[in-house]
């Protein structure tokens, strides 16, 4: 055999030979026509083509001895690589300290300061915005975990995707719900580097998203699973029915050997699986997820094993959780199998697949499997898009804390560094890995595999197991591909995870080995996906994680937990908000407005402003009782219905209901064309004062269109009585009026609205205010010529034994405004929202007969609307009920009229708008008093009134809304009450009385029964 150094020289000197042959061809070449016949050219052709010839085959004659030598140093270090390989195989503890000593380096050199910038991750919103708390929340785990965060709303929009920035610019690529085609379309998942990974694992999502060649049937069904094709079609089977098992092959309710579980008490199970890697296979479960027995029509959420546990005994759920495992095992095995072919041309070995399954459990320990979804779904909880958004977003932060790493330096987690580090020691022949000889992407695999084993948290490993199914199992599971196709036999990183599972399981050290301690509950009392904590556990950081509200609101400035006050925004048209703050850690408690407020609420938005207070507090110690550790502040602002102002022509529309709460089934609701002007200028109104406070009316508003109420100027609605109208008093007028009378107010809250409203109007100014719910006497009004007094009724907050009868506060009220003529010098205004009834009618007679007063005047408000949202902590009317209070309503009045009673029908001039209440949480406050600085005008005192003119025909006069324009109504809130002895060109405000007022009563709708009231009182004085 001859040398290596002898055939080198060989074909150097081969080399030298046919470059002088070359160069003799070219100078015989050059010389052709002078000196070279026909012959001898052809000899040289000959000789040029035989040189190109050897030239050929000496380039192939190298190649091949180039790839010779490489194919045996290759098989070579193959043989070596193969040997460590077995060696580490057959030592799983030498495995486990190459795995941690590498991991320790890697941990080193990411938190060096030499590591450079921070990693960046892209999320795609899609469908989101940026103010989306899911949004929010990646963002702000991300940026706590050390990364850089960039948004985009899909992936052709994206800078940092572009492909002038290459592969290497970012490390995470999230892509949310809507992006997930744009994700596809641009990301090419098989040229991604090692350390890049994206939340999408293209096998699974072709499967099970229908976006592949197939449906999952056609992919799936040749393989015999515990599966029901019809499922995968979005089929829900109710409980206790039998469900088909594909092929045909297997029957879930046949004898088994299974023990039998509770067959009365059949269940469905919603769980989420964390795929972290398609082939080889990797897979978590996540401990909590949705459960449904037949006795409940909604799922909730739970811990599996405790509501197994419950329903099935301790030692049977433990088995029904492991057949969990293995049947999705099953399925994920046989998908990725089934798309083997297409899962080579996106290998991506780090990224990772939320998925939901739903099980059925009936009457076995043995699930089939319902549906396989890819995300995460919570439609089966009863209000999937407000407590279903929660519960996601609790899971996804789980799933961020457990795949991504660290990069500050202080948690044990995965480096996506390079593999290769200056000064670490050789084994096996790979450079820096310790022996670990795999390529980068399959390394940072493993590490992050052995990570996730050891970390405790809310998964546990799904697939690969160690040990081997029980022998019930191994009868009743159904047939599943040989081992040989199983995808993660065969390669070096396969073993060394299967290796690396078997160790963890012995040494006792998988996921969740946290003493076993579990709720003894099934049920979870929130909604989130995260542990439970002991009673006693202290509040240690006292502060929010995230304010989840419904409508979503945008919180001005954006939510952190290190910021307590907020402000935000909501149109006209949101009438509630369903509130929900969750606290950073669960051994803090939440409270809303006060110390033992509800955790979670909706809550009434009236119009203008309003505040919620959140508080966190500390009830580890029962005594003193909860701490309140922070407070936070949401300030609402509730805009007024948008209007468009009126510059020329238009109609007069009118409506008696809103077609949002239709009370009257017979009347029409919404706009409808109503005789009226056509131009912004004039108006019309009967001449003809009105006889009573009750008589039938309706809203009226200047519109461009009765179709569309957006094309409305509601700045100028007012109530139009049908054929009449009520009269406007001057100030001198009410004063005159109210010279040397009583008036006495018993009811609620509605009831005094109308009461500080008079006394404002009668002094020109309203210089004291309370929420007084007791009995109050003012003696100063109209230069001490006028009392008022209130008091009031029903005192619900006290115990029913010690509550004052309606008699007993009606004596009081009478005793303290003493002395009282009997006359209509005295007025009694009685009413509130919905308490009062033909009982309390007979009581005031009795009553004011037993006192020599029957002969005083006596004003029954009428119901009102009010309790008719969805409020927690309150009762709360259904359509039907509101309209059955609105017959009881018309009953009052009818009694109140048959015992010579004034009446004001407040039921219907609510009805119509009663979106526009104010704060308050039964939605029936129509008022509201604000405190008011010297320079503003009341509102009352700007507002437009219908005035008689010398031409006969009714004309609009006034300045537009003021101060109380934010109230919703505003200017026009007084239209329909016309005041004949004002003169034309007088300007409204002179009526007013001084500036000095200290507060105002505003509320459009308040304002117009109010004024109603004080036509009633006043009759003579205005000439009815």
């Amino acid at each position: 055999m001859r040398s290596k150094h002898q055939t080198s020289w060989d074909a150097s000197s081969a080399d030298n030979i046919l470059i002088e042959t070359g160069m003799l061809c070219c100078r015989l070449w050059t010389l052709r026509r002078r000196y070279c016949s026909g012959p001898l050219l052809l000899l040289g052709v000959a000789v040029c083509l035989f040189y190109q010839t050897l030239m050929v085959a000496r380039s192939r004659f190298k190649a091949s001895q180039a790839v010779s030598n490489t194919e045996r140093n290759k098989s070579a270090m193959t043989g070596a690589l193969e040997t460590f390989d077995e060696l580490l195989l057959l030592n799983p503890g030498r495995l486990i300290s190459a795995i941690e000593t590498l991991q320790r380096e890697r941990d080193a050199h990411r938190s060096s300061p030499r590591h450079g910038d921070r990693q960046r991750v892209v999320v795609l919103t899609g469908r989101h915005v940026a103010t989306d708390t899911e949004v929010q929340l990646y963002q702000r785990v991300l940026e706590e975990r050390g990364y850089e965060v960039s948004l985009s709303r899909y992936a052709e929009t994206s800078a940092v995707l572009r492909p002038r920035h290459g592969v290497g610019e970012w490390s995470v690529l999230l892509c949310l719900n809507g992006s997930e085609m744009s994700c596809m379309r641009r990301v090419s998942f098989s040229q991604l580097q090692p350390r890049q990974r994206v939340n999408m694992i293209p096998v699974l999502t072709e499967v099970f998203s229908g976006t592949g060649s197939g449906s999952t049937e056609t992919h799936i069904s040749g393989l015999a699973l515990p599966v029901s094709q019809s499922d995968f079609a979005s089929a829900d089977p109710m409980l206790g029915e039998p469900v088909d098992v594909s092929d045909g092959d297997r029957d879930t309710h046949g004898p088994s050997p299974c023990p039998s579980a509770s067959p009365q008490l059949p269940a469905m199970v919603t769980v989420y699986v964390l795929v972290t890697s398609a082939s080889p296979l990797t897979a978590f479960l996540h401990k909590n997820g949705l459960v449904r027995t037949n006795e409940e029509t909604d799922s909730h959420t739970a811990q599996l094993t405790s509501f197994l546990g419950q329903h099935f005994g301790s030692v049977p759920s433990h088995e029904a959780i492991d057949n969990v495992k293995n049947v999705i095992g099953q399925v994920l095995r046989a998908a990725v199998l089934a798309n083997e072919e297409s899962h080579s041309h996106h290998r991506c070995l780090l990224c990772y697949q939320l998925m939901t399954f739903t099980l059925k459990f009936n009457g076995s320990l043995l699930p089939a499997v319902v549906k396989v979804e890819t995300g995460l779904h919570f439609e089966a909880l009863k209000d999937p898009g407000f407590d279903g958004q929660i519960a996601k977003e609790f899971l996804l932060e789980d799933v961020l804390h457990f795949l991504l790493p660290g990069l500050s330096g202080r948690t044990s987690v995965l480096s996506p560094s390079s593999a290769t580090h200056t000064g670490t020691p050789q084994y096996g022949g790979c450079e820096g890995t310790h022996g670990l000889c795999l390529p980068e992407d399959e390394i940072l695999l493993l590490l992050q595999f052995t990570r996730q084993l050891r970390t405790v948290g809310p998964f546990e490993l799904l697939y690969p197991t160690a040990f081997p199914k029980r022998p019930c199992d191994q009868d009743s599971l159904s047939e599943v591909p040989s081992t040989a196709e199983d995808p993660n036999n065969g390669s070096p990183l396969s073993n060394f995870l299967n290796i690396v599972t078997s160790y963890y399981q012995e040494q006792g050290n998988l996921i969740n080995s946290d003493g076993g301690t579990e709720t003894e509950s099934g049920d979870v009392p929130d909604l989130s996906l995260s542990s439970p904590t002991e009673d006693n556990e202290r509040c240690v950081d006292p502060h929010l994680r995230q304010l989840y509200t419904d409508p979503p609101l945008t919180l001005s400035p954006p939510f952190s937990p290190w910021l307590k006050e907020y402000r935000a925004e909501v149109p006209f048209d949101v009438v509630t908000l369903r509130i929900r703050p969750e606290p950073v850690s669960p051994a803090c408690h939440i409270h809303l407005d006060e110390h033992r407020g509800p955790r979670t609420a909706n809550y009434p938005v009236g119009l203008g402003n309003s505040r919620i207070n959140i508080l966190v507090t500390d009830e580890s110690a029962p005594e003193p009782g909860p701490v309140v550790m922070t407070i936070y502040t949401l300030h609402m602002y509730r805009e007024s219905r948008p209007s468009l102002p009126m510059f020329g022509e238009h109609i007069t529309c009118g409506f008696v209901q809103d077609c949002g709460l239709v009370v009257q089934p017979s009347l029409p609701c919404g706009l409808e064309p109503f005789p009226g002007p056509t131009s912004s200028g004039h108006a019309q109104a009967p001449s003809r004062p009105c006889s009573s406070g009750d008589v039938p009316g309706r809203w009226v508003v200047p519109c461009l269109s009765c179709a569309d109420n957006r094309t409305c100027d509601w700045r100028e609605v007012s109530w139009q009585p049908e054929g009449c109208h009520h009269p406007l008093l001057d100030p001198a007028q009410l004063q005159a009026c109210m010279t040397d009378r009583k008036v006495l107010f018993i009811g609620d809250s509605t009831n005094r609205g109308m009461m500080y409203f008079l006394m404002e109007r009668v002094n020109g100014s309203l210089e004291d205010w309370g929420k007084a719910h007791h009995t109050l006497v003012y003696d100063d009004l109209n230069q001490g010529h006028t009392q008022v007094s209130y008091s009031y009724y029903p005192q619900f907050w006290l115990e029913k034994s010690r509550r004052p009868t309606f008699q007993e506060a009606l004596e009081q009220l009478l005793h303290r405004s003493r002395p009282l003529e009997n006359s209509r010098q005295t007025v009694l205004v009685v009413g509130g929202v919905q308490w009062l009834n033909t009982n309390h009618l007979r009581t005031i007679r009795k009553v004011l007969e037993r006192e020599g007063l029957e002969d005083i005047m006596v004003v029954v408000k009428s119901l009102g609307m009010g309790f008719h949202l969805p409020v927690d902590g309150i009762r709360s009317l259904a359509l039907k009920g509101i309209q059955e209070l609105y017959q009881e309503n018309a009953g009052i009045i009818n009694n109140a009229k048959s015992y010579g009673y004034e009446v004001l029908d407040t039921f219907r001039i609510t009805m119509g708008r009663y979106k526009e209440f104010l704060q308050g949480r039964c939605a029936c406050h129509f008022h509201e008093v604000e405190k008011l600085s010297f320079s503003e005008a009341p509102f009352h005192r700007k507002m437009k009134i219908l005035r008689h003119g010398t031409s006969g025909r009714t004309i609009l006069s006034g300045a537009s809304a003021g101060a109380g324009a934010s109230a919703g109504a505003g200017a026009g809130a007084g239209l329909g009450l016309r005041d004949e002895r004002v003169p034309q060109d007088q300007d409204s405000d002179q009526w007013a009385g001084t500036n000095s007022s200290s507060y105002h009563v505003r509320g459009a709708v308040n304002q117009v029964y109010s004024e109603i009231l004080l036509s009633r009182l006043c009759p003579r004085v205005l000439g009815n």
